[in-house]
């Protein structure tokens, strides 16, 4: 397949809910479909629309234009990935299937899923159906020499992102069937599965409810997972098509009883549009004026004249954009919240205040920057920044020792380009709950070792540091002690509060003795800090201890912490 099973692409529309797949259009992992919607977002994610099977008849022959993996990968069929002649991501995902006859070209877009009158709906206790809208629509447009009739069949399901679907569990769809449009649920016993519709502009739909078994997922073999799936298909849309004419689809989660707008090809047009016009608003972002204290700065030669980009300026552009599909919208805590990483990771502290200078600060969404530091600030207990959030209303999850250290290293390069003192001021509370629960005792035993001033944690059967993997209970890598990365964050979380208080004496803070004082002392740790990292120096092998641990041996092991260290 010449690589076209392993490049992927992937739309968003700032829910957590996505669509991905390969360029040759086959699924090879659990996590490829068209509308995987986000039903508490960004989480409670679910795959509802697979995909569509397609295939285009003439007079004189039919064409298969779908791929699909089989029999552990030994049979591909159809094989319509032979037919590809083009794909191109840019303005939205398009391919384009090919003969002697004809050309049919498919475009997908996901709209944006935030509607703002919800929010301030949500607030009175209004419905997630006015708050969120979790969309696909899909466009076929044919050219050729005669009438064609186009078949789509669409292949369905009704579970967890993460799980693969069965037709031994007793699931059932239901569906009810409209002029343009159908109604479907999953149902199994003590199951009552995510309402959605599938409608269309034009066809003839033929319900002809069947299984497919055993889809082949070869990237979940490779990931030692299970790799097989069957889908349901509840019947076929057959559509005449004449030269030049299109066929519009949308799959939305819901039952609307409004009524929704015609589906045509001017609604698609409208839909391509508003994605173009949100990612033009995005290019128009950069370059910020000055970014020399973040570590990457934005090309030079950046023009906002799409006529003459230049090579940087389309990088630039495409890292604008894919940075974009990792923000989302964070129900629990009305506010916005960042991506871990598609396909399966969910939102969590750590990643999300590592990647903010990138995603907000080096673009110019200082809005942005400002929300996210002020909503995991708000959320600071016992002096630990969150580093996941359920999907429900619950309590977050505190496990991790370095959230509330990048919280203030994310806060500090904040600070230094918008010179936003009043922010600072209202944040100073949850800098100062930080320092005083790091330095008097904290959860998993996380306190300051009074004899070098380094930060120390101890507690069994956790892993607070990015290394974090735990099986059967047990860390992979427990890293207990003082990791090196974390009492490098700790030295620079010391100077930037230490500069704080000078600042917020200089704005006229009525505190002023008080903050003085504080500053002072805060600069004396830092300097002791800064001394005892001298510990982590191993001469040995040229490079930095891991870990020291609670037993004041030092872990030799290579990592690449040293280099976060030193970052």
């Amino acid at each position: 397949m010449k690589d076209l099973d392993s490049r992927e692409w992937l739309l968003t529309n700032g829910l957590g809910s996505f669509a991905s797949g390969t360029v040759c259009d086959a699924r090879t992992r659990t996590y490829h479909g068209w509308l995987v919607a986000a039903l508490d977002p960004p989480g409670h994610r679910t795959l509802l629309l697979s995909h569509l099977d397609a295939s285009l008849e003439l007079a004189e022959a039919t064409w298969a234009l779908s791929t699909n993996f089989w029999d552990g990968g030994k049979q591909i069929e159809p094989n319509g990935y032979q037919l590809l002649q083009s794909f191109q991501l840019e303005p939205v995902p398009s391919w384009i299937w090919s003969s002697e006859q004809w050309q049919l070209t498919r475009q997908l877009v996901m709209p944006y899923g935030l509607i703002e009158e919800g929010i301030r709906d949500s607030k009175t206790n209004s419905s997630n159906s006015h708050q969120f809208c979790n969309r696909i629509l899909v466009q076929y447009r044919y050219e050729g020499s005669e009438v064609a009739t186009l078949r789509l069949r669409p292949l369905i399901a009704d579970r967890d992102f993460h799980h693969q679907q069965s037709a031994t569990e007793k699931l059932q769809f239901s569906q009810l069937v409209l002029s343009q449009s159908i109604y479907l649920q999953g149902i199994r016993p003590n199951f009552v599965g995510t309402p959605w519709q599938l409608r269309w502009s034009n066809g003839y739909y033929q319900p002809e409810g069947f299984w497919y078994w055993n889809y082949y997922y070869p990237e979940e073999n490779l990931r030692g997972l299970s790799d097989c799936e069957d889908l349901y298909s509840p019947g076929y849309l057959s559509v005449m098509l004449h030269p030049g004419e299109t066929v519009t689809l949308e799959a939305r989660v819901g039952w609307s009883e409004s009524t929704l707008p015609e589906l045509n090809s001017q609604l698609f047009e409208q839909a391509v549009s508003e994605v173009q016009a949100r990612q033009s608003r995005l290019f128009s972002l950069v370059p910020v004026t000055s970014t020399s204290h973040l570590p990457v700065s934005p090309p030079a030669d950046i023009s906002h004249n799409s006529n003459n980009s230049t090579e940087n300026e389309l990088i630039w552009r495409q890292l604008l954009r894919a940075g974009d599909q990792f923000i989302a919208y964070r129900a629990s805590i009305d506010g916005p919240t960042v991506i871990a990483g598609y396909p399966w990771f969910s939102d969590w502290g750590r990643d999300t205040l590592i990647s903010l200078p990138g995603l907000a600060l080096a673009t110019g969404q200082f809005d942005l920057a400002r929300g996210l530091l002020e909503t995991f600030g708000s959320y600071c207990r016992d002096g630990l920044i969150p580093n996941t959030f359920p999907d429900k209303d619950a309590e977050p999850t505190y496990n991790s020792i370095d959230a509330s250290l990048w919280w203030i290293e994310t806060l500090g390069l904040y600070l230094t380009i918008t010179q936003d003192w009043d922010f600072l001021t209202k944040q100073y509370p949850v800098v100062r709950e930080i320092y005083k629960a790091y330095t008097a005792g904290s959860r998993y035993n996380i306190r300051v070792d009074a004899a070098d001033g380094l930060l120390i944690w101890d507690a069994p059967q956790v892993a607070l540091t990015w290394m974090d993997a735990v099986i059967d209970g047990k860390p992979v890598t427990p890293r207990r002690g003082k990791p090196v990365e974390i009492n490098a964050l700790w030295y620079s979380a010391l100077c930037w509060i230490s500069k704080w208080t000078e600042q917020l004496v200089s704005e006229g803070a009525t505190d002023q003795v008080r903050l003085l004082h504080q500053g002072q002392h805060y600069a004396e740790q830092a300097q002791q800090v800064k001394a005892s990292l001298l510990k982590f120096w191993n001469p040995e092998q040229g490079y930095l201890f891991d870990t020291i641990e609670p037993d004041d041996r030092r872990n030799t092991q290579i990592r690449p912490n040293a280099v976060l260290a030193l970052s």
